[in-house]
């Protein structure tokens, strides 16, 4: 589903089985996760596989998946990618570098934000904003889409910038038609000869779920 919202250049392999997973990763793999609770180990076993899955459609050898700094995953040279997953969804998308710079994908669960989440991570002129989208569009789960935003911001910023970004040093704008801007507030690094002080992105909510993705392409 999430394909959707990507571009042609993205492979994208999702999965919405509940059933256990009970394919075994790479031992480096599974060493990260062998102290996990159960569903802790299904998520990362599932989301890792649809990601096998998709280097195998890039043509590129199945290698462990091993996060570095940051939790970032650690695709293989000439890779970039993304994966996010959620109570019943799990997502990678990859595509070689030679197409895009960088890919950050997120989904939540369509449903409002536990109580207090918002404040913690909207600035004041994204609350404003979300006032009036809600308004206008009241059937859109506004400050959850807000949130999966922000991780998509973040996931498509870190490869690239190398540093933290905070909920904060972003500011977010929203359209109604399926689309949004992200303004890094934050010293923007250079990157291929342009300083990179923004994203577009864009978002979905279908089959109960909120579901936003950034590809972010060569310069010029």
């Amino acid at each position: 589903m999430i394909e959707r919202i990507l571009p042609d250049t993205v492979i994208t392999v999702a999965d919405a089985s509940s059933a256990p997973v009970t394919e075994r990763l790479f031992p480096a793999e599974e060493a990260l996760i062998s102290t996990s609770v159960a569903t802790r180990q299904h998520e990362f076993r599932a989301v890792r596989l649809c990601a096998r899955q998709a280097l195998t459609k890039l043509g590129v050898p199945v290698a462990p998946i091993l996060p570095g700094l940051r939790g970032a995953p650690g695709w293989p040279t000439g890779i970039v990618g993304s994966m996010t997953h959620c109570r019943g969804y799990r997502a990678a998308a990859l595509a070689h570098a030679t197409q895009l710079l960088s890919i950050g994908i997120d989904a939540e669960p369509a449903e409002p934000l536990p109580e207090g989440v918002l404040e913690a991570i909207a600035r004041p002129e994204e609350l404003t904003r979300l006032r009036a989208l809600t308004a206008q569009r009241p059937d859109v789960p506004w400050d959850r889409l807000l949130f999966s935003a922000k991780e998509s911001v973040y996931k498509a910023w870190f490869p690239l910038a190398q540093v933290f970004l905070d909920f904060s040093e972003a500011s977010l704008t929203f359209d109604t038609e399926g689309g949004f801007t992200a303004e890094v507030l934050v010293p923007a690094p250079l990157v291929q000869g342009r300083r990179l002080t923004g994203f577009t992105g864009r978002w979905l909510v279908a089959q109960g779920l909120a579901l936003t993705a950034i590809s972010v392409p060569h310069a010029a």
